[in-house]
């Protein structure tokens, strides 16, 4: 694993949100042994709260983007950054936080930067973010602009079809088995968590390590594809 190799939080924390999230009533302390790792678990668990914390301790942009990505969508931090401490294997200020609720800030943020300098748009497939439908501008960036470093994914499946989610394991496959990346990816995805050798971690009333077809997510939607008649029998009992 080339870079991120533990997280911890520090003792003696607040009682407030996000501190009061169910995962952390036992406190946090994760080691990465993979090069890809998943959090998975039901929407207002706080998977989003604990990459943005990881993200910001990263000293990436919080709102999406680098480090070298000055603008201002929101204020999101919980301050749970704060009280976390990140242990390297290999240190990196190389990498990327990919939010996808806030996507379109980022692109139009890049549309500003690029109206002084065209070049920018290089790094997201040569033309304007803006310019491309949803999924396509989620390929450019992973194509384009993902190299060296922590790539830290938050439901990057969101926009992309079942065939572009295969493409976004491609590119993960190439650059973390040359040794090149790591990813942290909060998702819904039985497709995405399937990556071979991915580490998951299941954010309930506690973190637990999880295996793939363990997940709730593998394990509904294979059931439900198998028998959907099954399911709509108990959703529409009402009709």
């Amino acid at each position: 694993m080339p870079y991120l190799s533990r997280i911890y939080l520090k003792d003696n924390l607040p009682e407030d949100f996000p501190f009061n999230l169910p995962f952390l009533s036992n406190g946090l302390d994760l080691k990465f042994k993979s090069n890809v790792t998943f959090f998975v678990g039901e929407n207002g668990i706080g998977k989003s709260t604990l990459l943005e914390a990881i993200a910001e301790k990263c000293d990436f942009n919080v709102s999406g983007g680098s480090r070298n990505h000055n603008y201002n969508f929101h204020k999101t931090e919980s301050g749970l950054s704060d009280h976390l401490t990140l242990s390297w294997k290999t240190k990196t200020g190389q990498g990327f936080f990919m939010r996808a609720e806030s996507f379109f800030n980022f692109a139009t943020y890049i549309d500003e930067v690029a109206e002084e300098d065209r070049s920018v748009l290089n790094a997201y497939g040569g033309k304007s973010l803006h310019q491309q439908s949803h999924g396509e501008a989620f390929l450019s960036l992973f194509h384009n602009h993902f190299q060296n470093g922590l790539y830290i994914l938050d439901e990057p499946e969101s926009a992309l079809s079942p065939q572009r989610q295969l493409s976004l394991l491609s590119v993960i496959h190439k650059l973390e088995k040359a040794g090149k990346a790591q990813f942290i990816i909060s998702s819904h995805s039985p497709i995405l968590m399937s990556y071979p050798g991915a580490e998951i971690y299941l954010l309930d009333d506690q973190i637990q390590h999880v295996h793939y077809k363990e997940t709730e997510h593998y394990q509904l939607t294979k059931n439900f594809l198998e028998s959907p008649e099954h399911y709509f029998r108990h959703l529409f009992e009402d009709d």
